[in-house]
């Protein structure tokens, strides 16, 4: 008896790492010490100190249900891109750089190959976000995971100096609420995503005319990663008074965690034009739209409160990275949290 017949293939992991330097080399930033394959990733933290009061930000996450998605599919390139976007944009949303990222990846069996191919999704979120990918870890669960079978997820560490934290506590009445597009679904709700449409190879490569693409393609479109976006709009000399990443909770819940007492978000929904696979969703699942914008991000992946008179700063700034941002309301009196219009 010997570990590979107790479903442990070690020379898989060693093959996995090789296959993934290539992946992980294009995320390096200079502060980055050592290499892939140590104990622990090393990063020097001498720029920190030109900041008059640092603070480091963290962020953790998966990306849920999704990957069922990905298996089906057998489209593993992607699904990293979700992991980082989810750490890196919670990061982002505190008015933090994100600086490295590590992942873990537990599977039934060790593929290389499609190891390999997570991990490329991961270094590329990594350098969307200008992070480096300075560790991971692939664990075999034999007996615990079917063999084709894995899960993902990581953990981002970011710093922000202390004057340019977003906090929301200077929001107030009158403030402009700037919402910036998502890629789709993202990575929540799949879930009920998954209650919706048959989850079958033949469903998900169906195409629909207003989709312009596959059920499927249109389901693991990777989640926006919004760091450089938002750092376009601080170095526009802008202030973002509040920022609020829309994750699982859609509107009602993630909205409302920006805002300090005795203001509420009025949101215009016919603001901007909500994506088809949304209203295909809804009509599918006969989903009531409360539940909609109390599930998904509905178009909208981040929500920016700003002074009003930096609105066209703001959104020009953003469309130069390739974001497209709407003004979806205002801020108003009261306790309400959200208001949809």
């Amino acid at each position: 008896m010997d570990y590979k017949k107790s479903g442990v293939d070690i020379e898989a992991g060693y093959k996995s790492v090789e296959l993934m330097k290539e992946h992980v080399k294009k995320t390096m930033r200079p502060e980055v010490l050592g290499g892939i394959g140590g104990f622990a990733g090393a990063f020097d933290l001498s720029k920190i100190k030109e900041m008059d009061d640092p603070v480091l930000l963290s962020g953790t996450d998966g990306c849920g249900t999704k990957v069922k998605l990905a298996f089906i599919l057998d489209k593993h390139d992607t699904i990293g891109i979700d992991a980082v976007a989810m750490c890196v944009n919670d990061i982002a949303c505190s008015g933090g750089e994100p600086l490295f990222f590590l992942d873990y990846i537990a599977c039934g069996k060790n593929y290389p190959e499609k190891i390999a191919s997570i991990v490329s999704g991961v270094a590329e979120g990594c350098l969307q976000s200008e992070a480096a990918l300075v560790g991971g870890e692939t664990a075999e669960h034999p007996g615990l995971m079917p063999e084709d079978e894995y899960d993902l997820a990581g953990f981002a560490v970011g710093v922000v100096d202390r004057k340019d934290l977003i906090t929301g506590e200077n929001i107030k009445p009158g403030d402009t609420l700037i919402g910036i597009a998502s890629s789709g679904v993202h990575s929540n709700g799949f879930s009920l995503v998954r209650k919706v449409f048959d989850m079958t190879e033949e469903s998900l490569n169906t195409y629909y005319d207003e989709l312009g693409k596959t059920l499927g393609e249109a389901l693991i479109e990777p989640t926006r990663i919004y760091v450089k976006g938002l750092k376009a709009v601080r170095n526009a000399g802008v202030t973002i008074k509040g920022c609020s990443h829309i994750t699982g909770g859609g509107f009602y819940e993630n909205i409302p965690r920006m805002l300090p007492e005795g203001v509420t978000a009025k949101v215009d929904k016919n603001s901007y034009e909500v994506p088809a696979i949304f209203k295909l969703m809804a009509e599918k699942g006969d989903i009531e739209e409360h539940m909609m914008y109390n599930t998904y991000n509905m178009g909208i992946g981040m929500v920016l409160a700003i002074d009003p008179e930096d609105t066209d700063a703001v959104i020009k700034a953003l469309e130069s990275t390739g974001d497209k941002a709407y003004v979806i309301g205002e801020v108003v009196s009261g306790n309400e949290g959200v208001i949809l219009v």
